[in-house]
């Protein structure tokens, strides 16, 4: 079962899964996610769609072996126009679903995120680090959320007696990514395609470590057979400043868009950039997409997506 099954993260998962041969039921609430992204698994008898708010308690009937939660708001301009939502996700979605895991004796995997690291203090960020979070600052209601879902993963661990794994998964891109969700490659992606200037936060000097959805997909599975307790860090260890983000995208897109600048947002990281050790040692899991060749599949398919919506209208 894949809770957050219509999210950008959520579907590529289900399409992996139901290619490895495994019957796949699919939950989420639409609130942040799109039935669209699931439309590869429409025809599919190993697939099954559940519209259900993982904030309520969910059954299911016969069994599961494996419960992965994905349900979350997890763009910064989704979660901070739903914070509520956000929070709920995180410590009611992770309890049920940790509950319908205890009750079918399933393995249960939480995707968690670098966001518990906040800004960090350390470079690179191992999962021993605790973070740097502001716990009422505009970034909390997510960094916060998945924080707590972490602990209530690990007190069911213990106190249950429920095989879980925690992965902390770093900045994804890929297709599916909506062009208005606030990330930085959907923006320029976005910006360059429709000749307005790319919008840089800050000077740009802030890093960002950008992973391929293939690759974060790989990884979670790869946690999700090992059966590592985790926290586990999912990212690519490749640092890349937003600067040089928008410059590399705007070349790809052959744009004329210019650069600017505007504020930096409260609490932004400065610093993001995973230690790997841990995913490549005890799992043989490494980012096989470089940046250049992913950023390359990412606008082939936006480009599709755009000529699709103008053939339509």
């Amino acid at each position: 079962m894949v809770a957050g099954a219509a999210g950008f993260i959520g579907s590529h998962l289900c399409e992996r899964l139901v290619e490895q041969g495994a019957d796949v039921v699919g939950v989420d609430n639409m609130l942040t996610g799109c039935k669209d992204n699931l439309a590869a698994l429409d025809a599919s008898p190993r697939f099954r769609l559940i519209e259900h708010d993982v904030t309520a308690p969910l059954t299911l009937k016969g069994n599961v072996d494996l419960v992965l939660h994905l349900a979350s708001p997890a763009s910064p301009r989704d979660y901070r126009r739903l914070p509520i939502a956000t929070l709920k996700s995180g410590a009611l979605g992770t309890l049920h679903l940790l509950e319908l895991a205890q009750a079918k004796q399933a393995r249960f995997v939480l995707a968690s995120t670098s966001e518990v690291y906040g800004d960090p203090l350390e470079h690179p960020q191992f999962e021993s680090y605790w973070g740097n979070v502001n716990p009422i600052g505009p970034r909390s209601v997510y960094d916060e959320a998945k924080r707590f879902a972490e602990a209530l993963t690990a007190s069911f661990r213990r106190d249950c007696a429920i095989e879980t794994s925690i992965v902390r998964i770093f900045n994804t891109y890929g297709p599916r990514m909506r062009p208005d969700d606030g990330r930085a490659v959907p923006a320029f992606l976005h910006q360059a395609l429709t000749s307005v200037p790319l919008t840089v936060a800050g000077d740009g000097s802030q890093t960002r470590s950008l992973c391929y959805i293939a690759d974060t997909v790989a990884g979670i599975l790869a946690a999700a057979a090992h059966g590592h307790l985790g926290p586990v860090n999912i990212g690519n260890p490749q640092e890349v400043t937003i600067l040089e983000l928008a410059e590399t995208i705007r070349d790809l897109c052959r744009s004329t868009s210019p650069i600017t600048f505007v504020p930096l947002p409260f609490d932004d990281p400065k610093r993001r950039c995973p230690d790997i050790t841990t995913a490549r040692k005890l799992l043989g899991w490494t980012p096989q997409v470089n940046l250049m060749d992913g950023l390359a599949h990412t606008l082939a398919a936006t480009t599709a997506v755009r000529e699709q919506i103008a053939s339509d209208t």
